[in-house]
């Protein structure tokens, strides 16, 4: 008895490690309850997300214990229902937009939220999200503006999409108040901006 008791308890802490694992290598994840799907749609689902995502189902409260362990806060008023957690090692942007896709072919899927960059992110973020436009395309447009600066340019490309659509949207605030604008003056806004959010994140778990 005293060994059956023990090894669903070895089971779970296994599961929760694997889980904070995936929280800690991932560059982002978005929650989703999969309520109504059927296994042939998750496996769908799980192709359209492509290798660079894991898609695991897992009962909430691991969840909570593996997101703990792993410093993400933020998540637990998301953690109701039959919760699938997508665990993002490529492109943020390129995922959101497979989700936002299977959504509109399979209504039973739901976005609930997600994890980016050190804060939790609403249903709405994540939309957001996946509306930017693609890391190529971004670039393109900013490659023009980053000729003089080459470092910078060659920073950029190893950048999130998020990163890359904070700094365009810079460039085309500081435009349209001055009439022109200064990339180093941009790219800085953004790298000030992403610091003192990274501080904050930094407090809060402090």
């Amino acid at each position: 008895m005293a060994a059956e008791t023990r090894a669903p308890a070895a089971d779970k802490v296994a599961a929760v490690a694997e889980i904070a694992a995936e929280f800690r290598d991932a560059s982002a994840m978005v929650v989703t309850e999969y309520r109504g799907l059927s296994m042939k749609q998750l496996s769908q689902l799980r192709r359209s997300l492509g290798s660079d995502v894991t898609y695991a189902v897992a009962k909430n409260t691991l969840v909570k214990r593996a997101a703990a362990d792993a410093g993400v806060e933020g998540l637990d008023d998301l953690l109701v229902g039959p919760t699938a957690i997508a665990f993002i090692a490529g492109e943020p942007v390129d995922a959101a937009k497979a989700l936002r896709d299977f959504q509109r072919e399979n209504r039973a899927l739901v976005v609930k939220g997600g994890y980016m960059e050190g804060r939790a992110l609403s249903a709405t973020e994540v939309e957001q999200l996946a509306d930017l436009e693609s890391r190529e395309v971004l670039l393109g447009k900013l490659a023009g503006a980053m000729k003089g600066n080459l470092t910078k340019a060659a920073q950029l490309f190893n950048a999130p999409a998020s990163q890359i659509a904070r700094l365009a949207q810079a460039l085309q605030d500081k435009r349209a108040q001055e009439g022109s604008g200064s990339t180093e003056e941009a790219v800085e806004a953004v790298e000030s901006a992403d610091a003192a959010a990274a501080d904050t994140t930094a407090d809060s778990t402090a």
